[in-house]
């Protein structure tokens, strides 16, 4: 019992609708004890994060409330107490004091006017009573602690000025600010690169050593938290389904659900011809009826694997061909202007001297940290930023120096998919008449009647239907307004599509859905892809040969499977490591270092002065 900090009980948090009551939250229970890391794992809509603003009483109300359960807190200095009868003037002690929370996206919740270090000293001036220069002061000591750089200059720099993974070392320093004993990170990791997310869990692991604080870590990929968590949660539609130990999750999950979510994550050491998806081990029947699916992952999974010889011969046909798309040394630079008449004192090298084919019919992976230069290369190939130099040749024709109006009706050959559906979507514009404007520019078709049906088509083709058509973004998920921008990319039949990290911020689930739609499409309309991401298993499940990037070059080039499975230089290995694989071995490994730490803990409290007079 002495271990105990949070106990959740019968948790129920409803939010009122004009036509419902939605149980976002329906009878939970579980405990969090000290030293310990819980993570709670599910899709979009399953509960995850209304759980952690229930505990935080954050919900908002109206539309929600909390009407049921007990959420006690084991504190330091008042015992144990109910956070839910407490009034909002009470609770104001707890909230970032001894319960800190991490929010998934860091720019929403740094204030853009405000230095990033003027904001966590306000908040450890909100809570102890210390002047404003031994604030400051503290809030150097946590950047340093959280391992940011130059930590004076960045007490004065804005949010804008820093990188997401910056960023979020700042709001984990805010959240550390007053040595809490529970901490709710949300989504901390979700649209990191990988190599950034792995330092992120590495410091999150060695502040809970450091402070001795309980971690509730959410999430909607099990692999993240495999190496992380002692305990997994795992919600679907607001109910617990399955909870217990990390490595019995892991080893041997009894829930169709949990064994859905850990099947999606493409693996590295095999190639699917799909994704399983969680309706593969969920089915809904004509009544409604949830029809639970005994397969087993690997049941599922060795149906679907290619074999060498298969591919070998696939690739063969593809590279008989002329390429389809050239790029000869290219280079975007862009200018650094200082002096008065702003004359560029230097260049920031984003893309530089990059050379390589792209064939008919093939998906070429494009990798990398951010600002490698992936994102830019995709643009500079469109010609949405201008190249400084070299050549792009698609079907044999340069369109380095098209005029405007060539390169206007060029476009309808080679579209993208932007990163965030929704800031690429009008948000005043029905979904219909967003699909369907590309094909007004373009005057394809006869008239409207004949491009709706088309539209329609398109909407059936993604998993949409018609009555979608007249429905406007806000009124989506992320996934399907990620289906909605695939349709209108394929309303002009192209022949080439960039994917400019198209599923970086879906659920595992959704993104797996998403990824089998994208070959799907590929074999039925004969197009080709690049496919940029910063995740190398999504990059290797997608693609026919990757381009590894490192500072606007180009650091490995290679087949799929060669690249992720015999890495040459030392960048494309980092990348291959950072990777959370949650494997059984990985897992293990995990749990026997925290055995070391607990032992070196006990061993410490055992030799302490205080323990040795008591004795």
């Amino acid at each position: 019992m002495n271990n105990l900090l949070l106990e959740i009980n019968n948790l129920i948090t409803e939010f009122r609708t004009e036509d419902e009551v939605v149980s976002a939250v329906n009878d939970i229970s579980f405990v969090l004890n000290k030293g310990e890391t819980v993570g709670i794992v599910g899709e979009s809509g399953s509960g995850k994060s209304v759980t952690a603003l229930s505990v935080m009483r954050l919900i908002a109300s109206p539309p929600g409330k909390i009407t049921n359960g007990e959420i006690i807190f084991h504190s330091k200095e008042s015992g144990a107490i109910d956070l839910l009868k407490l009034s909002e003037k009470d609770i104001r002690k707890f909230r970032g004091n001894e319960i800190a929370m991490i929010f998934q996206e860091p720019m929403t919740s740094l204030n853009p006017v405000y230095t990033c270090g003027n904001q966590v000293a306000e908040a450890i001036m909100l809570h102890q009573k210390i002047s404003k220069a031994e604030a400051k002061e503290k809030t150097i000591s946590l950047f340093r602690e959280v391992q940011l750089p130059r930590a004076e200059s960045l007490f004065d720099s804005y949010p804008h000025q820093l990188s997401g993974g910056q960023k979020q070392r700042v709001m984990i320093a805010m959240a550390m600010s007053c040595n809490p004993s529970v901490l709710i990170a949300d989504e901390p990791t979700t649209a990191l690169d990988v190599t950034v997310q792995k330092t992120i869990l590495e410091l999150m692991q060695k502040l809970q050593q450091t402070h001795h604080m309980g971690i509730l870590f959410i999430t909607h990929d099990l692999g993240v938290i495999a190496e992380l968590a002692d305990k997994i949660v795992v919600m679907y539609k607001g109910k617990i389904v399955e909870q217990g130990p990390v490595r019995t999750i892991f080893t041997n999950p009894q829930h169709p659900y949990t064994k859905g979510l850990l099947a999606c994550r493409p693996p590295l050491n095999k190639r699917l011809h799909w994704l399983p998806t969680v309706s593969d081990f969920m089915k809904v029947d004509e009544n409604g009826m949830l029809q639970e699916s005994q397969q087993s992952i690997e049941a599922v999974t060795e149906k679907l694997v290619i074999t060498t010889d298969d591919r070998k011969q696939f690739h063969s046909a593809i590279y008989a061909q002329e390429p389809l798309l050239r790029l000869q040394n290219i280079k975007t630079y862009f200018p650094i202007k200082n002096g008065l008449f702003g004359k560029a004192s230097s260049y920031v090298k984003a893309v530089d001297d990059v050379s390589f084919d792209v064939y008919p019919g093939e998906t070429l992976g494009l990798v990398g940290e951010s600002g490698c230069g992936k994102t830019t290369l995709g643009r500079t190939i469109l010609r949405l930023i201008e190249p400084t130099s070299g050549e792009i040749i698609f079907r044999g024709k340069n369109i380095t120096r098209l005029p405007v109006n060539e390169l206007r009706s060029l476009r309808k050959d080679i579209q993208i998919i932007f990163q965030d559906p929704y800031s690429s979507l009008n948000p005043r514009m029905t979904i219909g008449e967003a699909i369907m404007e590309p094909m007004q520019v373009h005057k394809l078709l006869h008239n409207n009647k004949a491009r709706k049906a088309k539209v329609v088509e398109l909407l059936n083709r993604v998993n949409m239907n018609e009555s979608h058509f007249y429905r406007y973004p806000h009124e989506f998920s992320g996934g399907q307004r990620q289906r909605i921008c695939i349709a209108r990319a394929l309303a002009l039949n192209p022949q080439f599509i960039i994917c400019d990290e198209s599923v970086s911020a879906l659920d595992v689930s959704v993104q797996a859905q998403v990824l089998n739609l994208l070959n799907e499409l590929k074999k039925e309309f004969s197009f080709s892809y690049i496919f940029i991401s910063h995740d190398l298993s999504v990059v290797k499940f997608m693609s026919d040969r990757i381009v590894v990037m490192n500072h606007g070059k180009i650091a490995e080039i290679g087949e799929a499977d060669e690249v992720c499975l015999n890495p040459k230089t030392q960048y494309t290995q980092n990348l291959i490591r950072s990777i959370p694989r949650g494997s059984i071995e990985d897992i293990d490994a995990a749990i026997e270092r925290k055995k070391n730490w607990l032992t070196k803990e006990d061993t410490s409290a055992d030799n302490s002065p205080a323990k040795n007079t008591q004795t």
